[in-house]
């Protein structure tokens, strides 16, 4: 739930990733242009090119998350997101995409821990907001919500993955140690053998020299 270190998790991957090949999008509100738009068509635009990497801090589930509990979307329309859920991931698996679904989840103890030490700590203030204080009197209502969607969008092909984070280090490389797994399934990640083409000029290069 709310400050869960889903920051921390992504600002690691882009140290190690190549910045042409990874891209990520942090998912707030729609803008103003968007609102009268298909809640998944802005997702569109942000899919990944054959060989890419992309990381959505948040994602097209705020239908059935923040836009249920918040009385945003209508009852009939976060209830058909489910389904519309389904059909999305699954129409983009069949293309070839691997989806890797976290979340990413703290006690509510530990919330309120880091709560005060944000408070405390004048360089950590900007990550506390006036909405996650409103949104910790709605936490029932968050879990009750987060239950449903796991229940209803954990498929064979894009499964949710639950990641335990009071222990940031240990959340993070349970973290990694799933988007690993899933990423280089099938993939051959020796390094790849010398081209006899490159070897050869090479060798006349450095004979040469």
């Amino acid at each position: 739930m709310g400050r869960r270190g889903q920051g921390g998790i992504v600002r690691r991957l882009g140290w190690a990733m190549d910045p042409r090949s990874f891209k990520v999008y942090p998912i707030a509100a729609p803008l103003s242009h968007e609102e009268s738009k298909h809640y998944l068509q802005r997702f569109w635009e942000k899919l990944p090119d054959r060989g890419q990497i992309v990381v959505f801090d948040r994602s097209w589930y705020g239908r059935v998350l923040v836009e249920r509990v918040e009385g945003i979307a209508s009852r009939q329309e976060w209830q058909r997101g489910y389904e519309e859920i389904n059909q999305f991931e699954r129409m983009l698996v069949a293309d070839g995409v691997r989806i890797v679904k976290c979340f990413l989840h703290i006690t509510p103890a530990e919330q309120i821990r880091r709560f005060k030490d944000r408070l405390a700590n004048p360089l950590k203030r900007w990550k506390l907001s006036y909405e996650d204080l409103r949104n910790r009197a709605r936490w029932t209502d968050y879990e009750v919500a987060i239950e449903d969607m796991i229940e209803k969008t954990s498929t064979t092909n894009a499964p949710w993955h639950l990641v335990p984070t009071n222990d940031k280090p240990y959340g993070r490389l349970a973290a990694f140690t799933i988007l690993i797994d899933r990423l280089g399934e099938g993939l051959r990640l020796e390094p790849r053998p010398l081209d006899p083409t490159i070897a050869e000029a090479a060798a006349q290069l450095l004979d040469d020299s």
